[in-house]
């Protein structure tokens, strides 16, 4: 049985979203408990010049939506990167996922070879809707949630691997 582009983008993205949040909430935890203030973990980040962890959470909420919008066929949701907190960050996991999950699956048809269109640094990339999906969209959401849970786990937050896979 072959595997419909709905299947191989919307449960992704939104397990990703909930082992994102799952991880987000262990930060927010081990922030209470060790007495740390919860913001140096959010402003935290792996190198100078990499996004900071609520970046990072950003970053995979976008990644997630453009990448479900694109091969739906339909707007992208625009949410302003204003989170300052644990709480704010979870929210965006969920609001991202509520986004979603809420997509007609009748957009998905024909959606594999749907042309997709990319502007990035002044090149114009074009995909096959599956192609964008397996070799970009997915590639970029799972970067962004690995080195935000990176980034909480350099900072000594108690995460681990299946933290990150979750219940299988």
């Amino acid at each position: 049985m072959a595997l419909s582009m709905y299947e191989a983008s919307v449960p992704v993205f939104t397990r990703g979203l909930g082992q994102l949040a799952h991880v987000l909430s262990k930060g927010q935890e081990h922030a209470k408990s060790a007495g740390t203030d919860p913001a140096q973990l959010v402003e935290a980040r792996l190198a100078p010049d990499m996004f900071t962890l609520a970046g990072q959470v950003q970053r995979a909420s976008d990644a997630a939506k453009a990448g479900i919008a694109r091969i739906a066929g339909i707007e992208t949701p625009s949410f302003a990167d204003e989170e300052k907190g644990f709480d704010e960050l979870i929210a965006r996991c969920a609001k991202t996922t509520d986004f979603i999950e809420g997509v007609d699956t009748q957009h998905f048809k024909g959606s594999g070879e749907r042309e997709i269109v990319l502007k990035v640094r002044g090149h114009e990339l074009k995909f096959t809707g599956q192609r964008y999906l397996l070799q970009y969209a997915i590639p970029n959401f799972f970067f962004h949630v690995t080195t935000a849970y990176a980034i909480l786990r350099n900072q000594g937050v108690p995460v681990g691997k299946l933290d990150y896979l979750g219940r299988l």
